[in-house]
């Protein structure tokens, strides 16, 4: 009977651990393609961003209700129990993700009606490495990777350097041509998004570092102790 209980919540574990990874895939995916539309200029591609948000909360629900399941029936103890903390804090984190994603899709359908912005701000630059570290943290989890997870959590200082210059260039536009703040203002917003995407990056990294190391790193500089 032990044997065959045990092999039911390795079994719940292991659905956790895939329907995690399947959002987590979901959620790069959904940022992919929210920004293919505002690059191509792509409307019906952008409203099916927007329409797939709901892939992600229903995701968000289902994956609650069987941690809580888990964690009611099974009583789990030490690395079983952080996996299960953290995956109920995993899932918020890629749903947020996913609205931001949805969001990106919405300005692009905003823009697409705008005169193209005359400028040689890239947004993809920083898009791409937000995609990046999103990228290197799913596979941090798959992986139980803790050194992969610690170094996406480095690389989010060089997202929000990037932010910060894109949005002064924005800014900037404004100030020399005021008739441009049609254009600018979905852009600065497609900026903040992307910076956000960045800071949930950055806490599902801190979550597979606690899941390995049993260490909260959060609110903390890395390298120091405690």
């Amino acid at each position: 009977m032990n044997a065959h209980t045990n092999k039911e919540f390795e079994q719940e574990l292991r659905t956790l651990r895939e329907r995690l990874a399947t959002m987590g895939e979901r959620a790069a995916t959904q940022i992919a393609l929210a920004m293919k539309a505002l690059v191509d200029q792509d409307d019906e591609l952008a409203r099916e961003v927007i329409a797939n948000d709901m892939h992600m909360d229903r995701d968000e629900n289902e994956i609650d209700e069987l941690a809580l399941q888990i964690l009611a029936t099974r009583q789990p103890v030490a690395g079983d129990l952080r996996f299960i903390t953290m995956g109920l804090k995993f899932v918020v984190d890629l749903e947020r993700i996913g609205d931001l994603a949805a969001g990106i899709a919405k300005r692009a359908l905003e823009l697409n009606r705008l005169p193209t912005l005359d400028s040689r701000i890239d947004l993809g630059s920083l898009a791409n490495l937000v995609q990046k570290n999103l990228n290197a943290a799913l596979d941090s989890f798959v992986k139980r990777d803790a050194d992969r997870a610690t170094a996406v959590i480095a690389a989010d200082i060089e997202i929000d350097r990037m932010n910060a210059s894109l949005f002064s260039a924005l800014l900037a536009h404004v100030a020399t041509d005021p008739a441009t703040v049609t254009r600018v203002l979905p852009l600065t917003s497609v900026c903040r998004y992307l910076e956000r995407i960045g800071d949930h990056v950055k806490n599902l990294s801190e979550q597979v570092v606690y899941m390995v190391r049993a260490r909260d790193v959060r609110h903390r500089q890395l390298g120091t102790k405690g």
